[in-house]
């Protein structure tokens, strides 16, 4: 096991759900966070709890990764101390809708394309250039089961999941040649805002994605990302997929009546 403490992780998305708990896990192993998300005021709050305590630094980015300049500019503008990452968690991302293809709304496909790949895309190549001139780093990225397999209306969503495979798996081959990791971990049903934002904030119907299942909460994923992340420098962990037990697939679950 690789000890992580004193190293700098950037992890975006991180104001809350898998991003937050990443955030808080890679504390407990004394790691330095920078906290990249677009609500700053949550991701401050963060950052106060996790100095609360803890035997951490955090440094916090108010940050939107669908803005190629502004995540250059974020790079640009870090202390010297915090710009040398070692650990990227390209967690950021949302889906949007859950409707037939040819019904679909422009805004939520554009949305979640930008977030989704063009997002991650920025982040890393903003930020493995550095990784690959000081020869050590590790990239995380936050998939899908549903860059595994579709689901119906899922559709554009499952998509962008299957494009952050691709560009996971193309990477890895592109840094083959040096010390840098690649990898990726994929949950299914993980309870987070996740649905709330999909369903444009009915929370009920947001519940009812999860009812029946004792699902995966952030925790679960953030554990999986540390384990990468914490391996022997000689050790990559390609993929985790991670599901509830009751979850067999995007389309297999058993649920509880009543």
């Amino acid at each position: 096991m690789t000890s992580l403490r004193n190293r700098t992780v950037m992890i975006t998305g991180a104001s809350s759900g898998i991003g937050e708990a990443c955030a808080r896990a890679f504390a407990v192993e004394g790691a330095r966070l920078l906290l990249a998300a677009r609500r700053v005021e949550r991701l401050q709050s963060l950052a106060d709890s996790l100095a609360d305590g803890l035997d951490t630094e955090a440094h916090v980015i108010e940050l939107d990764v669908r803005d190629a300049s502004a995540v250059d500019a974020a790079l640009a503008a870090l202390p010297a101390e915090w710009a040398a990452v070692d650990v990227l968690v390209n967690n950021a991302g949302l889906g949007l809708g859950l409707g037939k293809l040819h019904e679909g709304v422009i805004e939520h496909w554009d949305r979640m394309i930008d977030t989704n790949v063009k997002g991650l895309l920025h982040v890393t190549r903003a930020f493995v250039p550095g990784m690959v001139e000081r020869g050590r780093g590790h990239v995380i990225n936050i998939g899908s089961i549903a860059g595994h397999e579709l689901y119906p209306g899922g559709n554009v969503y499952c998509a962008t999941k299957f494009a952050v495979d691709a560009i996971t798996k193309g990477l890895r081959m592109d840094l083959v040649d040096t010390p840098i990791r690649v990898s990726t971990v994929d949950p299914g049903l993980v309870e987070t805002e996740f649905s709330v934002v999909r369903f444009e904030g009915d929370v009920e119907r947001a519940k009812r994605v999860y009812e029946g299942i004792e699902v995966l909460t952030g925790n679960d994923v953030a554990d999986a990302v540390v384990y990468c992340a914490s391996r022997p420098p000689h050790v990559q962990i390609n993929e985790i997929i991670i599901t509830p037990t009751n979850q067999a697939s995007a389309l297999v679950t058993s649920r509880r009546s009543g």
